[in-house]
């Protein structure tokens, strides 16, 4: 079975295109060479998939809400649209990100059509349904002081590991699908905005240029446009088809497959910890999350050694040390890598970690890791440097240098000092 592809032509700046079906291009190709070049392709996908993060389901939700709304468009089902705001809004309690692709899509759609969709209660009903299943979120924001706007703040000044200066933004979206295929979804991006065969969904191209605007003006971090990939991609593809048809079938079909395999390579190479740490810095150039855990487990024997001479002095008392540090990310590395070695979970007042709550409020030792100076001297009495965080592969990451300190206890109580101790970014 053939599908056409093809709508009523318009008047546009473009260059015309050859229809899809004098090709005799089929809906099975398309799908096939375009999953070849998103599992090829997309480093941000292996990155996502590798590290746990809200990120790891926001690329998700992405790709489903607009599969979903570019499906109720070419095939007119408007129910879809109700279940795209169920999507996007299970995605918004994960991570408010989502929030400016349907602000995007919406624009797009008033600029560049097809504007019968905005006039459609189904799609009306899909974004009350989102709002609705976001409204604890909001509702959670509201009463805490929006800490929200906080983060991301912070990040638009530089406060993440993963922060990159705004000018970056589209230097590094060559990055994130691979250099090899940057070809790909760059002729899907000109594909959707000026051909007419995808005119019902050129709203997609008009989407990617507002989200460009909104995050370089907002200091968002360059992966925050992934999620448009699988749409740029899958109109790349088409493109792809397109030049298979125009020469030898071999040769080009030869010359995708290569380029498909050295985009694998490569993706894998920036995105995965394939590379001896030792060699790996100009990979965590591209990507600092990979040297982030760099150390981890060198860096939680460090903190064992700590505990067990801090517990040595408790052991009578029937006390144990608290270990409390300055991020997330210190605090997920105890966690990960401290139970076999017999080290307690981690409290941190960083970001979300620290709605877990603080430490029990009794008296006894704490070994802080990351803080400074002040902060011991505010906070906690009796401090004294005990090691300072290295790693064997001489990493420069957000940890290394870091100073682990042992305390002889708090000042005042655990419950007291907390919204001291917590802090955003």
């Amino acid at each position: 079975m053939r599908y056409s592809l093809s709508w009523p032509a318009s008047n546009d700046v473009c260059s015309p295109r050859p229809d899809l079906n004098a090709q005799g291009e089929t809906a099975q190709t398309r799908l096939a060479v375009g999953i070849l070049l998103g599992l090829g392709g997309l480093v941000v996908v292996l990155v996502t998939g590798h590290l746990l993060s809200t990120s790891t389901f926001d690329l998700l939700a992405w790709s489903l809400v607009t599969l979903l709304i570019a499906r109720a468009i070419r095939t007119g089902e408007e129910r879809l649209w109700a279940l795209a705001g169920v999507i996007a809004g299970v995605a918004l309690l994960n991570k408010p990100l989502i929030a400016f692709l349907l602000a995007g899509l919406g624009l797009g759609l008033l600029i560049a059509g097809p504007r019968r969709a905005l006039r459609s209660r189904w799609l009306w009903t899909g974004l009350i349904i989102a709002v609705v299943i976001w409204s604890p979120w909001l509702l959670w924001q509201a009463s805490h002081g929006w800490p929200q706007l906080k983060v991301s703040s912070s990040i638009a000044n530089g406060g993440s590991g993963s922060s990159q200066p705004r000018w970056t933004l589209l230097p590094f979206q060559f990055l994130l699908v691979s250099p090899v295929l940057a070809p790909v979804w760059i002729a899907g991006l000109v594909a959707l905005a000026c051909d007419d065969r995808l005119r019902p969904f050129r709203f997609f191209a008009v989407a990617w240029l507002v989200l460009v605007l909104i995050f370089l003006v907002s200091g968002g971090k360059p992966y925050y446009l992934a999620g448009m990939f699988p749409v740029l991609l899958g109109a790349g593809a088409i493109q792809v088809d397109s030049w298979l048809e125009r020469g030898s079938t071999r040769l080009r079909g030869g010359l995708l497959g290569a380029a498909i395999g050295l985009s694998g390579l490569v993706s894998a190479v920036i995105a995965l910890p394939i590379l001896p740490a030792s060699q790996a810095g100009p990979v965590i150039a591209a990507n600092s999350d990979v040297g982030e855990t760099i150390g981890w487990p060198q860096f939680t024997r460090e903190v064992a050694r700590v505990y067990d001479q801090a517990a040595q002095t408790l052991i009578n008392a029937g006390q144990t040390p608290v270990i409390f540090t300055s991020n997330y990310g210190e605090a997920g590395a105890v966690d990960r890598f401290g139970p076999v070695l017999g080290l307690p979970s981690a409290y941190s007042g960083h970001n979300g970690f620290a709605e877990w709550g603080p430490p029990p409020d009794r008296p006894g030792s704490v070994i802080t890791i990351g803080l400074s100076e002040s902060e011991l001297a505010k906070h906690f009495r009796g401090c004294r440097l005990v090691t300072r965080i290295s790693n064997s592969a001489n990493v420069d990451n957000d940890e290394r240098g870091e100073p682990i300190d042992l305390c002889s206890t708090t000042r005042g109580s655990w419950s007291q000092i907390w919204s001291g101790l917590r802090h955003l970014g």
